[in-house]
């Protein structure tokens, strides 16, 4: 889920996971609410409530909601977000600030869920009594503390250490030795850098911005190259003269979506992000209903059904940079006339056992009422330059009931969305620590989604003979179809 976009804020709010249990506090403004609540009233949002998975502790009261990320060694705070209006129905509370949404649910005294308009699924959250001692303390600094708060965070949430065959406590042993009061903040970028390249995982990523260092760390899969405008200019350039003859892609949604139409009665619709659809400042309601026209435009009565109907879909994800699962499986209920479900999403659950995750929580495609569907055949091109949300969209795809066709190289392997956290030195970091299953419980984090026919994906000898090996066959596989 791209940085700087709503997602990444969404991230700094949670996608790991659990911290120890909350410990008695100093102080509790709140404790105590549950049972104040006057029977018979719905339950209340307002309180402290310790979030299952995600490390966190929320603070809900005065009209605003807080956030705390929280290891057993550290309690730094994270969000303030305003609310947005009055509560809803059964007592839902909004809150809202620079592109970002929640909405936290009570669903009885003492629990309550939160989802981060954007992406799918929801938090739980339990109350509890008062915030954990260390939120109420004065905290370390210096380079061994930012040491110390990024090994722990990292132990307690990241999700994939075994399948990614990282040793996170041999780690520690070798590198903290290094770490010094006297550490230069260069030297101090450099082993968490070198600690962490082994994950290989494109969602892990350390950023220093600050009067004495200015640096970013992000590890891709080897043998990938990370979606970037430059990369992906590139290729559009590349497909619009070889894939198109010279012809344009139709532009939608800040040149997020390009749709031509191909011989033959054949659709091609490429997606290079699933965020920053509308204009102005990234906003999930905002992207969802520009979204609406785009494929409003795309998926007309006239191409789902009639004489002028597609005989086949290409949707091209070669360059995918991510953004909203949401908007990924908005998409896919325009292509689907039965409800099927996608995939299933469960977070890291205990800060000793990377084993224990929160319940599993399926996502459905549930077909678009009211709007045109396309339920014919579909080609999807994907490559190691598909990631994150452009993969639970494979995902969501590939288990759709009408046939569906991967083409091309396997995926990059970073499903999870992104647990964004900061230091005691003020670097920020990003983690993984979701797990996306298949229905039947398989996860492609790591070595990526396979396609069911593999073809090179833009490499340099594919552009130096002016070939594209995906297009083509998905073009020829379509073709062929009755």
């Amino acid at each position: 889920m791209a940085a700087g976009t709503v997602l990444a804020l969404a991230g700094s709010l949670g996608t790991a996971a659990a911290a120890p249990s909350a410990q008695p506090g100093t102080r509790s403004p709140d404790a105590g609410t549950a049972a104040r609540q006057p029977a018979g009233k719905s339950p209340s949002a307002d309180g402290i409530w310790r979030m299952d998975g995600y490390g966190m502790v929320v603070t809900v009261r005065d009209g605003e909601l807080r956030s705390w990320d929280t290891t057993a060694i550290s309690c730094r705070p994270a969000l303030t977000v305003p609310q947005r209006g009055t509560p809803g129905p059964g007592g839902a509370v909004g809150f809202a600030a620079d592109g970002l949404a929640l909405t936290v649910r009570p669903q009885t005294r003492d629990r309550a869920a939160l989802r981060v308009h954007g992406t799918v699924g929801d938090r739980a959250l339990r109350r509890i009594a008062a915030l954990p001692e260390l939120c109420g303390r004065e905290q370390p600094a210096g380079p061994v503390a930012s040491f110390d708060v990024f090994w722990q965070t990292f132990k307690e949430n990241y999700a994939f250490f075994a399948s990614r065959g990282v040793d996170w406590d041999a780690a520690r042993a070798k590198y903290r030795p290094k770490v010094h009061a006297g550490t230069a903040p260069g030297e101090l970028f450099d082993i968490l850098s070198e600690m962490t390249a082994p994950l290989q995982d494109a969602h892990v990523a350390l950023q220093a911005e600050s009067p004495e260092l200015t640096r970013s760390f992000r590890m891709i899969r080897p043998g990938t190259i990370p979606p970037s405008q430059e990369y992906d200019d590139r290729v559009r350039e590349f497909i619009e003269r070889r894939d198109l003859g010279g012809t344009p892609l139709e532009q939608h949604a800040q040149g997020a979506i390009g749709y031509a139409e191909l011989p033959g009665g054949i659709g091609y619709l490429r997606i290079n992000r699933f965020v920053a659809y509308a204009a102005g400042t990234p906003d999930f309601e905002a992207d969802t209903a520009e979204l609406t026209r785009v494929l409003d435009r795309i998926i007309t009565r006239a191409r789902t059904s009639g004489p002028r109907a597609w005989r086949g879909l290409i949707i091209d994800a070669r360059v995918n940079a991510g953004g909203s699962d949401a908007l990924g499986l908005q998409i896919a209920s325009r292509l689907t006339n039965r409800s099927y479900p996608a995939y299933a999403k469960q977070a890291r659950n205990h800060p000793a056992d990377d084993t224990r995750f929160t319940r599993r929580q399926t996502l459905r495609v549930v077909p678009a009422a009211g709007s045109p569907r396309y339920t014919g055949p579909i080609a999807l091109l994907a490559g190691g330059s598909t990631v994150s949300a452009g993969e639970t969209f494979a995902k969501a795809l590939a288990e759709r009931p009408a046939p569906t066709t991967l083409i091309g190289e396997n995926t990059q392997g970073i499903l999870s969305d992104t647990l964004g956290r900061s230091l005691p030195n003020g670097w920020q970091f990003t983690l993984s620590n979701e797990k996306y299953t298949t229905p039947g419980g398989f996860s492609h984090e790591g070595p990526g989604i396979p396609p069911h026919i593999s073809t090179p994906v833009f490499t340099e000898e594919e552009f130096a003979a002016d070939r594209d090996s995906a297009f083509d066959r998905a073009r020829a596989l379509l073709t062929r179809r009755p």
